[in-house]
């Protein structure tokens, strides 16, 4: 039977990067995928919705040339082209990440992989034993019950492969991945439709945020259905139809489901093993242990954020804390959130309202510094805003940004959060001119009192 330090089952975000950097602490590892390396979010989510989005502001630049002086042509999208660049970005990542695997010695097992012992996993008839198991299976494209993915009726998984560009879509659900479709499609050209059961989009997010959104969206020329719930949906040949509660019915040519992510967990063997779970989520401690010894699990399968990038931490967590580094856990909430849409929408830390439940209204100070007096914004020609929260003559607990290219500032905004800076500790530091970090200064200048480009 083979034997390692550490087996790890997933081989997405969270679990490569444990097996990276547990190889790089000198541990052996054996690293089990029944897809290809690098999980949803390079194959199926993050980078593929990223490239359909950088090809969606390619167009816009183009439909919008004549603003900025240039004489161009918009003619049009061309889907095979798009998605042949969308692949190579993803297929030169593919091929970087198996090099990196195989140069550190990770043994990677290609097969489904099912837990079948405290620490071992069974592929293809085969079982693996570790001194730790990692559990890292990622997540699925939830629907709702009733609501059948087929045909015309899709999920993100389905919308990648699409060698056209719709001419109606409609998109069940306001949430990340909903908001960032929804924007590809309609710089695309399609007449888009987005349906929120809740009021706001990016219902998670600080509500100003949402509201700018939303205005952003009405200017674009998406439509939005926000507070009425999905009631159904048919299709046929031609297109489909969705109903909702209040009565109203939508046609398109697709339907979106975008109504969230679900732990991809059924029928791995964790169940009869004896892990703690919650409605399919695998619980665990704030350093990342199930209820069984030496098991620990990583990223989506987790309750909380569902995000690769935590994942990614969260695999270099477990990593370090196996091989005695005693590393420090980062709460959800302090992880960065980027929503890449157009604009964006950037965030890290406790919204308004959570900071008020948390501490009381007359402990929390917000202040909104508008992109309006950022130069670098005007040049690009985006509107929107950095909104601070802090806790009165205390530090900064909470940013959320709103505007084009915004999320390359969420960088900065987790270092604010997480090492607890005050806002005279940011306004003391230089923001090169002309950029939109410079917001991030001005931000913190006004809340340290001596605002410059903004009004007292």
């Amino acid at each position: 039977m083979p034997q390692a330090d550490i087996v790890i089952l997933g081989g997405g975000s969270g679990g490569y990067a444990c097996a990276l950097r547990a190889a790089e602490l000198g541990k052996s590892v054996i690293l089990i995928d029944a897809d290809k390396l690098g999980g949803t979010c390079l194959h199926r989510g993050c980078i593929p919705t990223k490239a359909l989005l950088h090809a969606a502001e390619v167009a816009d630049s183009a439909r919008e040339s004549d603003e900025f002086g240039v004489k161009a042509t918009f003619e049009g999208i061309d889907m095979p082209q798009v998605n042949k660049y969308r692949d190579g970005v993803v297929g030169r990542l593919y091929k970087g990440l198996q090099g990196l695997i195989k140069s550190r010695g990770v043994t990677l097992v290609e097969g489904y992989g099912k837990m079948v012992g405290p620490t071992t996993v069974e592929v293809n008839g085969e079982q693996y034993t570790g001194e730790n198991l990692v559990l890292a299976t990622g997540s699925y494209a939830k629907s709702l019950p009733g609501l059948e993915i087929d045909g015309r009726i899709m999920t993100s998984d389905q919308a990648l492969t699409l060698d056209y560009v719709p001419e109606r879509v409609i998109v069940l659900g306001g949430g990340v991945i909903g908001v960032e479709f929804a924007s590809v499609w309609k710089s695309f050209g399609s007449d888009v439709t987005i349906v929120e059961a809740l009021p706001h989009l990016v219902p998670n997010e600080d509500e100003a945020c949402s509201k700018a959104l939303e205005r952003a969206y009405k200017k674009r020329g998406i439509n939005l259905s926000l507070g009425v719930r999905f009631a159904g949906a048919t299709q046929n040949e031609s297109g489909v139809q969705v109903s909702l509660e209040d009565g109203t019915t939508i046609d398109a040519d697709l339907l979106l489901v975008a109504v969230g992510r679900g732990p991809s967990t059924d029928g791995m063997g964790y169940d009869e093993q004896g892990v703690a779970m919650d409605r399919g989520w695998v619980l665990v401690d704030e350093r990342l242990r199930t209820n069984l010894p030496g098991v620990f699990a990583v990223g989506d399968i987790t309750p909380g954020l569902q995000l690769a990038h935590r994942g990614f931490q969260h695999g270099i967590f477990v990593a370090e804390e196996i091989a005695g580094e005693a590393p420090m856990p980062i709460p959800d909430i302090n992880i960065p959130r980027v929503t890449y849409c157009e604009p964006e929408v950037a965030s890290v830390g406790l919204t308004e309202v959570e900071a008020i439940e948390a501490h009381g209204a007359d402990s929390i100070t917000t202040y909104e510094y508008n992109l309006g007096g950022n130069g670098k914004s005007q040049i690009l020609a985006t509107a929107g805003f950095i909104k601070l929260v802090q806790l009165t003559d205390g530090p900064v607990i909470g940013i959320h940004m709103v505007g084009s290219r915004l999320g390359e500032q969420v960088g900065e905004a987790q270092l604010i959060v997480n090492w607890e800076a005050h806002p005279t500790d940011v306004a003391s530091l230089i923001h090169a001119h002309p950029t939109q970090n410079e917001a991030m200064g001005e931000a913190h200048l006004a809340l340290a009192g001596k605002p410059l480009h903004a009004h007292a």
